[in-house]
């Protein structure tokens, strides 16, 4: 079943951004968003419990019906890479806890989604996820923002889905149709 409602998260073992959108009236919208931030002088394993704890109440308080995370294909450095895979262990953890659907995206399918260009900068993008929610300022930090722009990748993969299934059924007409007259057009 396609949700309306989806949590996207960026995911790292300092910053973890994390927003919720929902798309429930056709325009997607910023239900709320946040940081879980981690301090470096904290052992791994609490940092980690800290993380999954954190996503758990988010999932709880805001029940999206879909889970949309940063997919890792690209890392600088060995330290990193094992505290970002880690953190992305236990956020998964949590969605699959929480029985949600996971979806996977890499930062170029993103970009691709959104601007239709896989190789789009930092400020392009987080201006598109202004302007794509509505927002009188950019979503910060980048954590955030990138954690929206993952939502919002996964909503119009999810209507691209759509389209394809009422194509494939033979319903694709009759659902315009329906859409259309709704929508005054």
């Amino acid at each position: 079943m396609l949700s309306s409602t989806v949590l996207g998260i960026d995911p790292g073992v300092s910053e973890t951004g994390w927003a919720v959108l929902d798309n429930g009236s056709g325009s997607p919208r910023l239900v709320d968003s946040g940081l879980i931030k981690t301090s470096p002088r904290t052992e791994l394993p609490e940092r980690l419990r800290f993380i999954h704890s954190s996503l758990v109440e988010i999932i709880d308080r805001h029940s999206p019906g879909a889970v949309a995370i940063e997919e890792m294909f690209f890392l600088k450095a060995a330290y990193t890479i094992r505290g970002t895979l880690q953190a992305r262990g236990v956020i998964l953890l949590a969605a699959a806890q929480a029985r949600r659907p996971i979806s996977e995206y890499n930062p170029r399918t993103v970009k691709m989604a959104l601007t239709g260009s896989g190789t789009a900068v930092k400020a392009q993008m987080q201006q598109l996820v202004r302007t794509a929610l509505g927002l009188c300022e950019l979503l910060k930090p980048d954590d955030v923002a990138d954690a929206a722009a993952i939502a919002l990748c996964h909503l119009r993969s999810q209507r691209v889905k759509k389209f394809q299934i009422l194509e494939s059924s033979g319903a694709k007409a009759l659902y315009e149709r329906n859409h259309l007259s709704r929508s005054g057009k």
